[in-house]
């Protein structure tokens, strides 16, 4: 628990006299005093950092005007910085008076003098106070521009330090002992959103050296993530997966942030989720087999607590599209098997959904999404009596590919003979995975008659909005469950979309169902979702009914 800053008061305004005596005289007795107070000057500077950690620099400045004073006599005290802890802590405080966005000159005129400062501290013993002011004039330096210049070089020279000591491998003579690299890492903490300190902090990430145990902080690991997450840093895709490489907790902090941003209540298009995803950097870092199983774990979990939601099936299924791309830019299709990505699929019904459905002709679509089904089918009813983890574990593996699903629907209708069985099969499994076989087969006959009933309106003539509706019509004392209604809707929704006898009353059979804000907010769902994947659509008036549909149905611009 932090200290309160009024407690701190006393001491704060005593140790602001202390360094003004000390700074002021230079005898034996001066030198030891301060050696007998280190101690506790270092224990004030400590809880000084948790109560300053706790506010913002504008809050700080108000409630203690005179800390840039106090800290600033502090670092040029040689006696106090020949104290690593003492260092360190100067380095947090001064760290937090730093304004992230500075607003006036005189904000930014205070970023630019703790720079001056942090560079005196880290370069501390290099020079005294007489040689550097020589210095900097005998090179034409003002010390004002010195401090920051100086900060620079002392990072890129860390840099290539750390460069080195990477190439040199097995030269342990050469390379930077694991107790430095943790000290460096740790004291980087508090510097890690200072933009000059980045090629430092990338440095340190791609850093591999040969110890059994981690050499960096978990505190500069989270310190880093959270700048990251927070857009704080810019780091490059390679330093970022090492980053969650190498410290679990900060990639599945930056999987629980995007899902957080996903699954707001604030809906978002597909393609504002798609740029969502992208940015976080986590279908680039989950081209590696190890990272994609822990983001497809989480997926997993949250399917499991929302009971397989919508939105979390859709957040998925964007998740893999962002992947593929990601896989097919980095060339990485043959790096590793699918068997690495999902280990508990089967590997020949794996390879067959990890296919693009838009990628093959429409005239051969057909067979390999019956083989798709007929492999699932075989899957989940051909085991072992009593088991629930294939079941699950097949309709998971099915939920990131659900291009085939859509066109599963679109086949359906398209199909002039008697609807494939196994079609049938795959869209009650996907709908309703939990059913036992007996309850799935009588879904599959409901599922084949209304199919029945629904094209022979489309051979019977002009087709109605109010036949349709009464077709599709379930008896509102069924106790179906809702999403046996939504697959209802699903197939009446293609209908209206993919024939053309459905293009001339989409919008009078769209107002019929969309009776709820609940269901209304499915179709758009559902909308939303055929236009992203809009190659799969053979037709252009589809795409563009499917567009204006959703504007009609959804507040602000179109998305189209």
């Amino acid at each position: 628990m932090a200290p309160d800053a009024a407690d701190l008061a006393p001491d704060y305004q005593f140790w602001l006299q202390k360094l003004s005596v000390w700074e002021q005289a230079s005898s034996k007795e001066t030198q030891q005093d301060t050696c007998l107070h280190l101690s506790p000057f270092q224990e004030f500077l400590k809880q000084m950092y948790e109560i300053l950690k706790e506010m913002d620099s504008r809050a700080i400045l108000e409630r203690f005007p005179q800390i840039g004073q106090l800290l600033a006599k502090a670092c040029w005290n040689p006696l106090i910085l020949a104290y690593d802890e003492s260092q360190k802590f100067i380095i947090w405080c001064l760290c937090c008076l730093m304004n992230k966005e500075p607003r006036t000159p005189g904000e930014s005129e205070l970023n630019f003098w703790i720079r001056g400062l942090l560079s005196h501290v880290l370069s501390a013993f290099r020079f005294d106070v007489k040689e550097v002011a020589l210095f900097t004039e005998s090179l034409g330096y003002e010390p004002v521009d010195y401090c920051p210049s100086l900060l620079k070089n002392m990072v890129l020279s860390l840099v290539s330090e750390l460069r080195e000591s990477h190439l040199n491998g097995l030269d342990t003579q050469s390379r930077m002992a694991p107790e430095r690299m943790m000290c460096l890492s740790q004291v980087c903490v508090p510097l890690v959103p200072l933009p000059d300190f980045e090629p430092l902090v990338e440095a340190l990430l791609t850093y591999h050296g040969h110890e059994p145990q981690e050499v960096l902080s978990p505190e500069f690991f989270d310190a880093v993530n959270e700048a990251f997450l927070s857009r704080k840093i810019i780091l490059p895709v390679s330093s970022v997966v090492s980053l969650w490489f190498r410290h679990l907790p900060s990639l599945e902090k930056a999987v629980l942030n995007l899902f957080e941003k996903l699954l707001s209540s604030k809906r978002n298009c597909l393609r504002e989720m798609e740029c969502c995803i992208k940015e976080s950097l986590l279908p680039q870092a989950a081209c590696h087999p190890a990272i994609f199983r822990i983001v497809d774990e989480m997926f997993r979990s949250v399917l499991l607590e929302t009971d397989g939601a919508p939105e979390v099936l859709t957040a998925l299924q964007v998740f893999m599209s962002c992947l593929a791309e990601a896989l097919e830019k980095e060339h990485k299709q043959m790096k590793f098997s699918l068997k690495t990505y999902f280990p508990y699929g089967a590997p020949s019904l794996t390879a067959m959904l990890s296919q693009r459905p838009e990628a093959i002709p429409q005239r051969h679509r057909l067979q390999p999404l019956l083989h798709i089904a007929q492999l699932l089918r075989e899957a989940v009813e051909d085991h072992t009596h009593g088991s629930q983890r294939d079941p699950f574990e097949s309709w998971f593996l099915l939920t990131h590919f659900g291009g085939w699903v859509d066109l599963a629907m679109e086949q359906l209708l398209r199909e002039e003979a008697e609807p494939p069985a196994d079609l049938l099969w795959l869209l009650v499994f996907y709908y309703s995975p939990q059913d036992g076989s007996r309850q799935r087969a009588q879904t599959m006959v409901e599922l084949k008659a209304l199919l029945n009933r629904l094209l022979m309106l489309l051979r019977s003539g002009p087709l109605s909005a109010a036949d349709l509706q009464k077709a599709a019509e379930i008896p509102s004392a069924d106790p179906r469950p809702p999403v046996c209604r939504q697959l209802v809707r699903r197939l009446l929704l293609s209908l209206l979309l993919w024939t053309p006898e459905g293009h001339a009353v989409a919008w009078e059979a769209v107002t019929h169902m969309a009776h709820t804000d609940a269901i209304t907010h499915e179709i758009v769902g559902f909308l939303d979702q055929i236009l992203y994947r809009s190659d799969l659509l053979c037709a252009e008036a589809s795409r563009k009914l499917a567009g204006e549909l959703l504007q009609e149905l959804s507040p602000g611009p179109a998305r189209v």
